[in-house]
């Protein structure tokens, strides 16, 4: 029976009565209950089964994983619904992997993560035991003695000791992983009532929240500003163990203030996570990372949710609730339901941050500009320069960093525009390399040309090795979030390639004439001694137009050899650009039209590539990209990504096909300013001045003679129109 001294793990008495006047109701919640029990009754409609073991994403991977998680339907909607079938299907799964789950011998491990007995790594073992964990708190006060104690015995304590007893190093690791691990503990350890488990969870396997358990992760996972250093696809995986277990936390020991701990780090972190997203909702590929992952994932759900109600009000997460037009089915979710019913439709923009990157917050970091336009268009830049995506002292197979600092997204209109290619993985398609990361992860994402920055040399950055990569980060240069000409960001490498330093500036600029935020991509390399320098740009959609020579191949080889250009299909490429010229491309993609323009202070060719060479197994996507490549030894990229225009195939409606501007130019560049000039088709000359000096501030004056003329500004940098 229900009794004061029980409750649920997440989800109390009185929040179950509370939520079940929900039912049927044409609100956010109303419409959640109503779409998992839509999913759990076509779940139940066929019978319960316990399969063995089999390979990643494979049958029985699936039905381990679909079988936890209407477990955990079935516990959650009968604690609201009161309905005896979901409590008879709860109760009857739970008993029947009680039952089995010994029986089921060790799985093969095919890499270096550790095998379960249900999958192929103790990872989605975790996962099983933190949803049938909570599910059990549900329903556990209507079994009997006798049932409790075969799932505690049989099932719930096995698991425990296989986690944190034969996999103890792994359990303590501090990783995602690790997170799940202890998280999926921890709530075991409530359920059945065992506080020693708990504390193992809490405080690790040494008592001493360092060297491991959930405060060790807390403390040491994230940067000051929130960062995950996996990038946000592993961020939005890890914040979901990270605040089920808070919330278990705050309910079973509030003494612990979890919400609290280390200046309310859950909260900087989720709201870190929240602020990377693209203007649809969809995160940025940074290092190993699904293109198609977003704010509509379980985690971020979730997060939604409980940062709501643990932290307070906020619009931009009422906004966040209903792109994901859903809210976590418990009482958070239910307060930000209630939230939305009353507050008008808002735009959700997290405006433009930047956040550090490393525990100290010492390296690098990433910067987001937002602006939105006269439209109510949403354009956002991104400029990655932290540290390599994961910790070399790790196992190799936990390492999803890619070689990639400086990289650059864009997106505007709906689309990201430039683009990174994600990881290259097939998840869960079992026939597909057993649902595991694909060789060409190696050897083509997570090398440098796979991504918007300069390659040196057709070598990667750091040599493509990790333990070197993670010995090195970015620094800031400068970021700007307010400006009359707009917004920018700079920031710097060093010693990525040997004698090579490099600087990106990328602004948002507002200039006369232009429909949209102009994109100014500055690429400053400085170097004694020449080297081939590679400048790709990862675009979609049909090529309309440019205004220089080029020609197609009839037979297509590879690139290069080595550093991923091994996969690159070489389609075209132009004659010698000449010195002090400029080159313009344009294409449509979606609605609209793009125009890129880039200087060539020194002679240049434009080559233009596909993704696909090398490929036996036909892994990887047939994407564009183009590629301006030039020889020197100091040398500036100037890129300018204007938008323009309007086509309508449906209604045969194209506008402003042809943009405004039609050249750039590099005025000069040393080590106190880089100047470029913009020449647009009604005669105007846009001048841009942007400061390289180390300190730069708003204060910071500037006098530098370049190409014969005098420039004089005050800040990072600044903008002429004539």
């Amino acid at each position: 029976m229900e009794t004061p001294e029980y409750q649920p793990l997440l989800i109390s008495f009185a929040e179950a009565e509370a939520l079940r006047h929900e039912l049927g109701r044409d609100s956010l919640m109303g419409r959640s209950l109503q779409a998992e029990r839509a999913v759990l009754e076509r779940y139940m409609a066929a019978p319960i089964e316990i399969p063995g073991h089999g390979e990643a994403g494979g049958y029985e991977h699936n039905r381990h994983k679909q079988n936890y998680i209407h477990l955990n339907l079935a516990g959650r909607l009968f604690l609201i619904t009161r309905e005896p079938r979901f409590l008879d299907y709860a109760r009857d799964m739970l008993l029947a992997y009680a039952e089995a789950y010994l029986d089921i011998p060790l799985n093969t491990s095919r890499d270096s993560n550790k095998p379960g007995r249900l999958f192929h790594q103790t990872l989605n073992e975790n996962m099983w035991l933190l949803y049938a964990a909570e599910a059990y708190s549900c329903i556990r006060y209507r079994l009997s003695d006798a049932q409790r104690a075969l799932v505690e015995q049989r099932l719930f304590r096995p698991m425990v000791a296989l986690f944190s007893e034969t996999y103890a190093h792994d359990f303590d690791i501090v990783h995602n992983h690790g997170l799940w691990s202890v998280a999926s503990v921890g709530m075991c350890g409530y359920a059945i009532g065992d506080q020693s488990i708990v504390d193992r969870a809490l405080y690790g396997l040494r008592g001493d929240s360092s060297s491991g358990g959930f405060l060790a992760q807390l403390a040491q996972l994230f940067s000051p500003d929130g960062y995950y250093i996996e990038g946000p696809y592993y961020h939005r995986f890890a914040i979901r163990p990270l605040l089920l277990f808070a919330e278990a936390i705050e309910r079973r020991q509030p003494g612990l203030a979890i919400y609290q701990f280390k200046q309310q780090v859950i909260r900087r972190t989720t709201e870190a996570l929240m602020s990377l997203a693209f203007p649809d909702g969809t995160f940025p590929a940074l290092n190993d990372a699904s293109k198609t992952m977003g704010i509509r994932d379980e985690g971020l759900m979730i997060a939604t949710s409980l940062c709501f109600w643990r932290y307070g009000a906020d619009t931009k997460l009422i906004a966040m609730a209903r792109l994901q037009d859903r809210v976590w089915v418990g009482g958070a979710g239910l307060a930000l339901s209630d939230a939305a019913l009353t507050q008008p439709p808002a735009q959700l923009n997290w405006g433009s941050v930047q956040l550090s990157d490393g525990p100290d917050g010492q390296r690098g970091g990433v910067g987001i500009l937002r602006q939105a336009d006269a439209e109510g268009d949403l354009d956002m830049a991104l400029m990655w320069y932290g540290q390599h995506g994961s910790d070399h002292t790790l196992h190799d197979a936990l390492d999803h960093g890619h070689f990639d600092g400086l990289h650059l997204s864009f997106f505007n209109r709906g689309r990201e525009v430039l683009h990174d290619y994600g990881f290259g993985r097939w998840v869960n398609v079992e026939p597909k390399f057993g649902g595991r990361y694909i060789p060409e992860n190696d050897s083509y994402c997570k090398q440098t040309i796979a991504h918007n920055t300069v390659v040196v040399d057709e070598a990667s950055q750091n040599g493509g090795d990790t333990a070197t990569a993670t010995a090195r980060w970015g620094e800031k240069h400068f970021f700007v979030g307010t400006h009359p000409a707009g917004q920018g960001m700079s920031a710097r490498l060093h010693a990525y390639y040997p004698g090579v330093d490099m600087q990106r500036s990328v602004l948002l600029l507002n200039l006369p004439g232009l429909e949209k935020p102009l994109l100014l991509d500055l690429y400053r390399l400085v170097s004694e001694q020449v080297h081939q320098y590679d400048y790709p740009l990862h675009y979609q959609g049909q090529i309309i137009r440019s205004d220089f020579p080029f020609t197609t191949h009839a037979t297509l080889a590879p690139l290069g050899r080595q550093a991923g250009y091994q996969h690159l299909w070489e389609v075209g490429r132009s004659p010698l650009l000449p010195a002090g010229g400029s080159a313009l491309l344009s294409w449509l993609d979606g609605g609209s039209y793009y125009s890129a323009l880039c200087a060539t202070p020194a002679p240049g060719e434009m080559i233009f590539a596909r993704i696909g060479a090398n490929d036996p197994q036909f892994n990887l996507r047939n994407e564009p990209l183009l590629v301006l490549r030039t020889r020197a030894a100091s040398h500036l990229f100037a890129t300018a990504l204007e938008t323009h225009g309007h086509f309508d195939e449906a209604n045969e409606i194209s506008v402003d096909a042809r943009g405004r501007l039609q050249r750039i130019e590099v005025l000069g560049h040393d080590a106190t300013a880089s100047v470029v000039r913009l020449h647009d088709v009604a005669g105007l000359r846009h001048t841009v001045m942007l400061s390289n000096l180390t300190g730069v501030d708003a204060q910071t004056y500037h006098e530098v003679t370049l190409a014969g003329e005098t420039f004089r500004w005050q800040g990072a940098f600044a903008v002429t129109s004539t």
